[in-house]
């Protein structure tokens, strides 16, 4: 049974959320469900159920401090969690960060996370460290594919990492993700401290990515830009999904004009 309600602009209210049908229009990669993740005793993330689809950018939106990137990093198995994540029909709880990656799933964290001592190309080589491992070596085609997505970085491939500027820094992290050729990248508030041209080439280049047939779970403090590219939208306040819908009719709901798209009193909770 839904706990839905429905409004105006199509999206819906949501208790702890069911898969609706809008979101079960493709076929599933990523079923996240009824999860809860606890820092000590308190409960940062409760009940969520997120899913995505195959070939969809799903993104989650919410203030500071609702749980979007303790929702990503229980996913991916940095925090752990209770409830179930399943990825093309296979169980992911209680797995290692390692089993996420050689099922298909990546994360580039907020913070990049890049070792700024290496180069541009060591960093990118590292990001396919684990399908090395398994005996694959088609890293310098994967290699070569990144390259053509980002060609500043082949620009820069001697240069320290250390040394790039923001946006290439943020290209960085993403291409070192798609090295591990994810099925499902999980992007963690990507345009964060970048000038607007920036934002909106790693827009694009988000875009560009579901072509490609990648899989995209997007954490965003840029709700305008997040719900333009999206398929489907999440919003998640204290922990909880209080909205979800097609990012259109989310974009169109009256408290998330006000609050989260800057055009009222709420406009700075955005992160």
């Amino acid at each position: 049974m839904s706990a839905h309600s429905e409004n105006t602009s199509g999206a819906r209210m949501a208790a702890p959320v069911q898969p609706t049908a809008d979101a079960a229009a493709a076929p599933a990669l990523l079923d996240v469900r009824d999860l809860h993740v606890a820092y000590d005793k308190v409960e940062a993330v409760s009940g969520v159920s997120v899913r995505v689809g195959q070939g969809q950018i799903v993104t989650v939106i919410g203030p500071n401090g609702a749980g979007k990137t303790t929702l990503l990093s229980a996913i991916m198995a940095v925090l752990p969690a209770r409830g179930d994540i399943v990825l093309a029909g296979q169980s992911l709880i209680g797995r290692e960060i390692e089993d996420c990656v050689a099922a298909g799933m990546n994360l580039v964290p907020e913070k990049r996370e890049l070792f700024s001592e290496m180069t541009v190309q060591d960093n990118l080589m590292l990001g396919a460290f684990h399908r090395y491992r398994t005996g694959l070596r088609d890293q310098d085609q994967t290699l070569a594919e990144v390259y053509e997505l980002f060609p500043r970085l082949r620009e820069r491939s001697g240069q320290l990492a250390g040394t790039l500027s923001g946006g290439e820094r943020q290209m960085l992290a993403v291409g070192r993700a798609l090295m591990a050729k994810p099925r499902l990248l999980m992007l963690d508030e990507p345009s964060l401290g970048l000038a607007p041209r920036i934002v909106r080439e790693v827009f694009r280049i988000v875009a560009r990515l579901r072509e490609m047939g990648v899989s995209i779970l997007l954490v965003e403090q840029n709700a305008r830009a997040a719900l333009q590219v999206a398929d489907y939208a999440y919003v998640l306040e204290t922990g909880r999904v209080t909205l979800e819908g097609p990012a259109k009719d989310v974009a169109q709901d009256p408290r998330v004009i006000d609050i989260y798209l800057g055009l009222g009193h709420g406009a700075a909770a955005t992160n």
